[in-house]
């Protein structure tokens, strides 16, 4: 089943193969691959590789993983990616990751989009726990989880494989019972 989202400004479309030409367009970009551990695909095939988990798990009747193309209200623009993912009725605890096509960057859609995921998260999933990490260098990202209503809870040394590097990140988390604007 189809999970479309939508917030003030956004509307985030599950994706489908038609995604895969804007998804290796916006992995293609050296700015957002800055502190992606993904690195910049080689092809389409590899962008496809990438996306078929979430693809393949549309089909399952219980979801683990969502993936969303970013489309701006209003001009219909494609301007990125969110994703989710679920542990599962046990720890009843999420995931979350976005990624913007840089021209987007600095429009405050990055945080509508993780608190759109967060409420996503504890409505739709009825989750206890969202999280996410960040490299410590991208002060962007640390900005929006913070804006988002996440907190800190720890660094995580050199967990990150970051083209040849291993870097360090913030593990940022909410719970359903803190505060949220």
């Amino acid at each position: 089943m189809k999970h479309p989202l939508e917030t003030n400004r956004l509307q985030l479309e599950e994706i489908t193969p038609d995604h895969l030409e804007l998804f290796f367009k916006l992995h293609s970009c050296p700015e957002v691959d800055e502190f992606n551990t993904m690195g910049i695909p080689t092809s389409t095939e590899t962008t496809a590789e990438i996306l078929k988990p979430a693809l393949d798990d549309q089909l399952n009747e219980t979801r683990s993983k969502y993936c969303w193309a970013v489309y701006r209200k209003s001009d219909g623009v494609f301007i990125g990616e969110a994703g989710f993912s679920n542990s599962g009725p046990k720890y009843k605890c999420g995931g979350m990751h976005y990624l913007l096509m840089p021209e987007q960057w600095g429009q405050g859609y990055a945080t509508e989009i993780a608190k759109g995921l967060i409420e996503f998260g504890f409505m739709e999933l009825n989750l206890h726990r969202i999280e996410a990490g960040v490299a410590t260098e991208n002060l962007a990202s640390i900005r929006v989880m913070e804006k988002a209503g996440m907190q800190r809870e720890g660094r995580r040394r050199k967990i990150l494989p970051i083209r040849g590097e291993w870097v360090d990140n913030y593990h940022y988390a909410i719970l359903e019972s803190d505060p949220r604007n």
